[in-house]
């Protein structure tokens, strides 16, 4: 070699901070050794390092006792010891830990670093064999046994063929910068070929245990083949991922350097403060551990996220993926809340929060009753219909907080795009999953009570049949396994308790209604709104405008004159806000500190809000001939109405109706006076009355459009009063449809008649027999007062309404 070892060692120690490079001399005088079999030499176990004869070795030295050896050796000019650790990690190496073979070495030379630390140049003399430790204070100590290499002829063609291979395959390695370049000039300038083969089973990556196999090999021809078989498969592992490298290198375009360059971006905003994606990553997968969803759902989740890893963040695509897996993150996936089963307790609920609606509460308790008894229960899909006001939509709040679930709501009065229930696809701009899932999400429980409001509002496009998407979400067949678009996952629905509310049946189509258990709210009479209001109303709005119970007094006389003066509906909605407008007025006198009663009068309520809005409902009397007193069902409540009959003479002989009618009262009337003509001689009426008059059927109230076949019965009743100048009885009312035979046909809304007929002052009623089962329903709590008369034919009927 051109530099001596003195030369490459003050190197080393001019730039101590340069890594050390192990070297060797080109003559193997260096391989002789003053130790002999037998001795007892100062041993170095060292970790990760195999030190190989005539190979100088830098050793960073740690341990006190090695730096006593190091130090004691250098100064008494001793040879040493070492050998290799089996288990880098042990600190206080015994026999077992060591490999049996090791090399005797000197000391060059003990270097102090600028970091405190102690580095050992140390040359390999020759191989031996560790017989026992002897001791282990202050240092430990070694009895050895040398071992001879068997070295090959120096003439001999395949071993010098042999060493030619190994330093051309090593040149390589060399080359491909995993071993330091410098080596290169040491494994072309390194004559001998013991030393050369030494030198790079020292020097190069091999693994530990090879080295040591290489070491333990007695015959330097066999230990130059295994290098060179060691030396090759690094190489073919080298070359695989050169050419790996390469091609990727070469495969990376435009994109992919805007990625990298972005993702430099990125880190300098993150340096900055800005947000972290992996972090955001990390939490998903911590959130998802606590996930209760089946595999299904866990693959296409991960599946999700792995994609959303790949995805630049910077590109559109991001948010939309992210969206996605974060809404799959936030489902409630096999998640409920625990049905509380105190049914007393729920009675109590439902009655403190509403006043009578006894069959919605009865059926409420059942659908307890039977989640209590059998655990695994396909939840009813429950529809109340009835007037507005009345009370269908909070009665789903107060089921939520008997039942102790989630409460859910979405109106779906107007809703024209299906994808408001099913969800839009992942391909569309600005998609979201459907308002049902939205509210899954959102109540973060599989099981909520979920009021679909308005559902006979639903309309229809060219978007698509938002009733028909429902047929889905309300089947309990269907529902356990509900696909949203957006979603593209079955969720199950099946245990959500959906409650749907309507005004109008006739509004929904009928697979829907198909699918509902129907319950009809009726209005309330004038006592249950009394009590709704002593109750709820008055102490609400005491509360909202923030005056005490003792602040105001309302008495049932005077709620029921705001009741019967300034309200005309079924419910109780246009009274809270008549309530709300007395409260206001007091409220306002409180503020500024003006006198005023307490409790109030008629009186005072009309001084404070105005004169009345609406007058009651009066029987007319039946003072005319050809007035009847019908009985009619609007969506606001019953009401009467009359109809009047009067003939005049003409030529023409026809049949006039005002008032405007709808068909089925157009057609009532036809019938009335066709079947008054075909049976005049048992009617008693004169048929040359009806062949010389015309007539005229009027019905007051015009602006008010008015139609059904409850007016059948009252058409004839009236018409036979015109033409047989006969009054009809005082206080009666009546309410039915005809035949052409003259039967009478039971119709609807009878409890909402009643109500009407009794505000009016009635105190007859006249009505289907088949009506009969709907009285029965009724407390008769509200039916005092009333005579109810029960007909089968139009002639019972004018027997009880006609004077005599």
């Amino acid at each position: 070699m051109n530099k001596s070892l003195e030369e490459i060692l003050m190197e080393g120690v001019a730039d101590s901070q340069a890594e050390f490079i192990p070297v060797v001399t080109d003559e193997e005088d260096v391989l002789v050794t003053e130790s002999n079999d037998g001795d007892e030499l100062p041993l170095i176990p060292l970790r990760n390092m195999v030190l190989f004869p005539g190979v100088v070795l830098p050793v960073s030295v740690g341990r006190t006792k090695t730096l006593r050896l190091i130090r004691s050796a250098f100064n008494n000019n001793e040879e040493i010891l070492v050998a290799t650790q089996k288990d880098a990690r042990k600190e206080e190496p015994e026999l077992n830990d060591l490999y049996e073979t090791g090399t005797i070495a000197k000391i060059i030379r003990i270097l102090e670093m600028p970091d405190n630390t102690t580095t050992v140049i140390l040359q390999g003399k020759k191989r031996a064999d560790i017989l026992e430790l002897t001791k282990t204070t202050p240092f430990l100590h070694a009895k050895v046994q040398m071992r001879d290499d068997i070295l090959p002829d120096a003439e001999n063609e395949i071993f010098r063929a042999l060493v030619e291979a190994v330093k051309d395959v090593a040149l390589k390695i060399v080359k491909l910068g995993v071993v330091p370049s410098e080596a290169t000039f040491a494994v072309r300038n390194i004559e001998p070929p013991r030393i050369l083969v030494n030198f790079i089973c020292t020097n190069f990556s091999l693994k530990v245990v090879d080295k040591v196999k290489l070491l333990l090999i007695d015959d330097l021809a066999q230990r130059g083949t295994i290098l060179l078989d060691l030396l090759t498969k690094e190489l073919q592992l080298l070359e695989i991922k050169a050419n790996i490298q390469s091609k990727a290198r070469s495969g990376i375009d435009q994109q992919q350097r805007e990625f990298f360059l972005q993702q430099q971006m990125k880190t300098i905003q993150d340096e900055l403060g800005g947000g972290d994606v992996e972090q955001e990553l990390d939490e998903f997968r911590e959130r998802a551990k606590a996930k209760k969803w089946d595999e299904r759902v866990r693959k296409v989740f991960e599946k999700e996220l792995r994609r959303l890893e790949r995805t630049n963040p910077h590109s559109p695509d991001y948010s939309v993926q992210l969206n996605y897996v974060e809404t799959i993150l936030n489902l409630p996936w096999n998640e409920y809340t625990e049905d509380n089963f105190d049914l007393k307790r729920a009675q109590k609920v439902l009655d403190k929060d509403h006043f009578g609606l006894d069959d919605i509460k009865d059926r409420i308790l059942e659908h307890l009753a039977v989640l209590k008894l059998q655990k695994k229960f396909k939840s009813p899909i429950i529809c109340l219909y009835g007037p507005p006001g009345v009370g269908k939509t909070s009665l789903g709040k107060s089921i939520a907080d008997t039942l102790n679930r989630k409460y859910a709501r979405i109106s779906l009065g107007g809703l024209q795009d299906e994808a408001e229930i099913r969800g839009h696809r992942r391909t569309y701009i600005g998609a979201l999953p459907g308002r049902i899932i939205q509210n899954i999400k959102k109540v973060a429980s599989s099981n909520p009570v979920f009021v679909l409001d308005e559902i006979d509002k639903v309309n229809r496009d060219f978007k698509g049949d938002p009733a028909s998407a429902l047929l889905e979400v309300l089947d309990p067949e269907q529902n356990s396994a509900f696909h949203d678009n957006y979603l593209d996952l079955d969720y199950d629905l099946s245990n959500v308790l959906f409650i749907a509310t309507a005004n109008n049946l006739s509004g929904i189509s009928k697979p829907l209604l198909d699918r509902m258990e129907l319950i009809e709210v009726t209005g309330y009479v004038v006592e249950e709104k009394i009590e709704i209001a002593q109750k709820h109303l008055v102490p609400k709005q005491l509360d909202a405008h923030g005056l005490k119970k003792s602040d105001l007094s309302l008495s049932k006389t005077v709620i029921r004159d705001l009741i019967e003066s300034y309200t005309r509906e079924s419910g109780v909605r246009e009274l809270d806000r008549v309530i709300a407008k007395v409260v206001r007025k007091i409220a306002k006198k409180v503020a500024m500190e003006e006198l005023y009663k307490r409790t109030l009068s008629v009186k005072d309520v009309r001084d404070l809000i105005g004169i009345p809005r609406y007058s009651k409902d009066k029987y007319q009397g039946n003072e005319y001939v050809g007035v009847v007193t019908g009985i009619a069902w609007t969506s606001v409540g019953g009401e009467i109405l009359f109809i009047e009959a009067s003939l005049s003479k003409g030529k023409e002989k026809k049949l006039t109706l005002t008032g405007n009618l709808g068909d089925v009262m157009k057609e009532s009337a036809v019938l009335a006076l066709e079947y008054i003509k075909s049976h005049a001689a048992e009617l008693g009426v004169n048929e040359d009355d009806i062949n010389e008059h015309n007539v005229h059927i009027h019905v007051p109230e015009g602006a008010i459009p008015k139609d059904g076949p409850s007016a059948g019965i009252t058409m004839v009743t009236a018409l036979v009063s015109a033409l047989k100048k006969c009054r009809v009885r005082k206080g009666i009312a009546m309410t039915g449809e005809i035949t052409l035979r003259g039967k009478v046909l039971p119709v609807g809304g009878i409890r909402e008649k009643i109500l009407a007929a009794k505000r009016a002052g009635i105190t007859e009623i006249v009505l289907c027999e088949d009506n009969k089962k709907d009285i029965d329903e009724i407390k008769q709590d509200y039916l005092k007062g009333v005579v109810f008369h029960y007909v089968k034919d139009i002639k019972d009927v004018l027997q009880v309404a006609l004077e005599k």
